[in-house]
């Protein structure tokens, strides 16, 4: 799904009902393993053919600091100051191994979080870690470089993570598009989460809603208007709720300058997902209508905002556009036939034929109103961007979902982002498949 990158942004209009939490549900939990080389020991007793391989200065080195950190009252900075010398002495892989166990031991008594990411790395490094312990090691080491504020090299070890396959492993792509948002690296974030949402479509399988949730937190708070409109568009599409459509109109709303015509068929989409969320929704709708122009439809959503307690019912707007409603209503309707007439005659214009369409599209006569629309997009002068529009609201509210998407995806410049929500609102209220009706099936049969 691609979009144009709007010109404006307006992001102190309608509000967006987004919930700003990590990916990830949870931080990847820290463990504090044992002492390594003790537990080497212990397995290389039952299995002398996997005796280490320790070398005598190591040896040397180690012997007086691992027990040095078997004192409960051992001084922190006494068994740091050991530490460079069993670094310095390491030879073998089972030399890191070992020492870097007993390091991270140490790190963990003195809560140096550095001493804990020296010694991981020397234990992963050494290529004796057991592969069924290999991931906890690579996931506490992402997660010391993510605490330590190195989010590169916690990205790093989060993939690496992915990259093995690990069953243990679930949700770290949150974890890591978080890492970037954690270095102030929005796009970057957004760009690598977007990906791994197409992944997971394109496997069959459905992303979570926290990466959606999230994105668009991320893209609105921080101005990412393209990436907004985008995300938003798919959480609607993957999750669809008054919330996420709510929010993906609101976006739309408050990133693009639209007129009241691009603006009302906007408008409308909220309405029919049930997204209109307070009493400027439901006045900017009436506004954009026009009761001088669509009286049945400014009646209708003026009398639902009553009823639904966000306009006043003795409010100045709103009493006047009902009034204007009111006066004009009789009429409109009786001259309904009449713009049906001269829309089909032709030499009628785009223009008529466009009215025409509109009149049956606001009173709800979708089929009329597909027709009007047709003889539009076939006239010289047609605006068609509105005409196509409003062709593909009157075929989605008839449930014509593929021709629908057909013809929104005809749609361009700005009312473009329009479309793209309306056809995927068109692909969740196609009309059913037409059923076989069964006592009439069986009777042909006999």
């Amino acid at each position: 799904m691609t979009v144009s990158a709007p010109k404006q942004a307006k992001r102190t209009g309608s509000h967006i009902a987004l919930a700003i939490a990590l990916l990830c549900g949870s931080a990847v939990g820290l463990t504090a393993f044992a002492d390594t080389a003790h537990a080497q020991r212990k397995k290389d007793k039952k299995n002398k053919a996997g005796k280490p391989d320790y070398s005598k200065g190591f040896v040397a080195a180690y012997t007086p600091l691992n027990t040095l950190s078997q004192d409960p009252a051992a001084d922190a900075a006494a068994l740091k100051a050991g530490v460079p010398g069993v670094v310095a002495a390491m030879e073998t892989a089972d030399d890191k191994l070992a020492g870097g166990g007993l390091i991270y031991n140490i790190g963990i008594a003195t809560k140096d979080l550095k001493l804990q990411r020296q010694a991981l790395d020397m234990m992963l490094n050494s290529g004796k870690l057991p592969a069924d312990r290999l991931e906890q090691y690579i996931l506490t080491a992402g997660q010391l470089a993510s605490d330590d504020g190195d989010f590169a090299a916690a990205r790093t070890m989060f993939m690496r993570a992915i990259a093995g396959g690990y069953s243990g492993s679930p949700g770290l792509e949150g974890v890591i598009a978080e890492s970037y948002f954690d270095e102030e690296k929005y796009a970057e974030g957004l760009a690598y989460l977007n990906d791994e949402i197409e992944k997971k479509k394109s496997a069959g399988l459905l992303p979570d809603e926290g990466w959606l949730r999230r994105g668009v937190a991320v893209a609105y708070t921080n101005d990412l208007a393209r990436e907004a409109v985008v995300l938003s568009a798919e959480y609607a599409r993957l999750y669809p709720s008054t919330t996420s459509w709510g929010d993906a109109i609101a976006i739309q709303r408050n990133y693009f300058d639209y007129d009241n015509n691009a603006m009302l068929d906007l408008l409308r989409l909220a309405d029919r997902t049930g997204s209109l969320r307070d009493g400027r929704d439901y006045a900017d709708y009436i506004e954009a209508a026009d009761a001088r122009r669509l009286p049945g439809e400014v009646k209708r959503v003026a009398a639902a905002g009553v009823a639904a307690g966000l306009l006043e019912s003795n409010d100045p707007f709103v009493v006047e556009a009902q009034s204007i409603a009111n006066q004009r209503l009789a009429a409109d309707k009786a001259d309904l036939p009449a713009l049906e007439r001269d829309a089909r005659k032709s030499s009628s214009t785009a223009l008529t034929a466009t009215a025409a369409g509109d009149a049956m599209l606001s009173y709800g006569m979708s089929a009329k109103a597909e027709e009007m629309y047709m003889i539009a997009s076939n006239k010289s002068g047609a605006d068609m961007p509105r005409v196509l529009t409003r062709l593909g609201i009157a075929q989605a509210d008839q449930g014509k979902s593929q021709e629908a998407a057909a013809t929104f995806a005809k749609v361009t410049g700005v009312r473009g982002p329009i479309a793209t929500l309306w056809s995927i609102y068109a692909e969740q209220n196609a009309a059913p498949e037409p059923v076989a009706d069964t006592a009439e099936s069986a009777a042909s049969a006999m």
